[in-house]
């Protein structure tokens, strides 16, 4: 037997700040382009009630630590829900078992920060958003830690949604956040757009983009829907979390292609390619540049990994009991 550690929601929930989150996903996303092995995930899919089990994983040996995520998102609850198992990555021993509804927008949006921070003009200081969920939040708040903002713009749908996001976001993060009524105004003169949306249509025209503009898409992970148009992906510089996961459920990217607009050529690099220094980011102040962050396990471990340490130090958490394959086998 071995004991590991549960974490639930509220045990994690402020253990770190977004930009210690970035840090960590920062360092995640140099072990991956140094060779840290990443799946893209998998998925199934349930009709009556419809609904998506999906998960995903990374190994992280620098840090000494592998794991994921199963989450389930839909179904008859309509909602998701989100477990994290974190593995030594030399033992093999299950170590803590996360309850990810907390971390999952800090680590999001710490990914789309690392985006920011390899691809975004260095002197970028608005930003347009789409988008007023948690995610939404998690991504403005992260991307405040790499950039000295100024001054960001925010479209939803819903006017009374878009509104709070502006009040609560320019208290949080000092910085003067408006509620305007169109994607367009959003995009409008933003050196960065971020897309945090379940939409399955493009949610502005890419002809809208001027030159240097960076997009952060994180509402991309089924072939069927998309974020970003034809125009935006043809226009870019186009870097995914994961290349294969480009091809497998990227929808934009994957749309581009059958359109017949870009091919697989297209991709520039991962993430974790710019981030090592393997490969450049941005080339030019009037470059476009697109980071398709479609959710990996390499944030998710390296997330997981920070709060499992801090949850220790401060004596966080209970226990519960694995038994090893061995034991389980053989009955003893």
């Amino acid at each position: 037997m071995t004991e590991t550690l549960f974490l639930t929601s509220s045990d994690v929930a402020g253990l770190a700040t977004p930009a210690e989150y970035v840090e960590r996903v920062a360092d995640g996303y140099r072990q991956r382009g140094e060779g840290a092995p990443a799946d893209p995930r998998t998925a199934l899919f349930g009709e009556d009630p419809p609904g998506m089990l999906t998960s995903y994983s990374a190994i992280l040996p620098e840090d000494g630590y592998m794991g994921g995520y199963t989450y389930s998102a839909g179904f008859g609850e309509g909602d998701a829900w989100f477990m994290t198992p974190l593995f030594d990555a030399d033992s093999g021993e299950p170590l803590a078992l996360l309850d990810g509804a907390s971390m999952n927008p800090f680590k999001t949006g710490a990914t789309g920060a690392v985006g920011v921070d390899a691809l975004a003009r260095e002197d970028a200081e608005t930003v347009g958003i789409i988008g007023s969920g948690a995610q939404a939040r998690g991504q403005l708040r992260a991307t405040a830690t790499v950039r000295d903002l100024t001054g960001v713009a925010v479209y939803s749908p819903t006017q009374a949604n878009r509104e709070e996001f502006a009040n609560e976001m320019t208290e949080t993060l000092g910085t003067d956040v408006t509620a305007v009524d169109s994607s367009a105004a959003a995009v409008a003169d933003a050196d960065i757009v971020i897309t945090a949306t379940t939409a399955s249509e493009p949610v502005f025209d890419g002809d809208q983009l001027a030159p240097g503009t960076h997009v952060t898409a994180m509402g991309q992970y089924n072939p069927t829907k998309r974020e970003l148009d034809t125009t935006t992906i043809e226009r870019s510089t186009y870097v995914p979390d994961l290349r294969d996961r480009a091809t497998q459920d990227a929808g934009s990217f994957i749309h581009a292609v059958e359109a017949g607009v870009v091919d697989e050529s297209h991709i520039h690099a991962e993430l974790g390619d710019i981030v090592a220094d393997n490969a450049a980011g941005r080339t030019s102040d009037d470059e476009i540049t697109v980071f398709d962050s479609g959710g990996t396990a390499i944030e998710t471990v390296a997330a997981a990994g920070m709060l499992y340490e801090r949850a220790r130090e401060q004596g966080l958490g209970s226990t519960i009991e694995f038994a090893p394959a061995s034991d389980a086998l053989t009955g003893r």
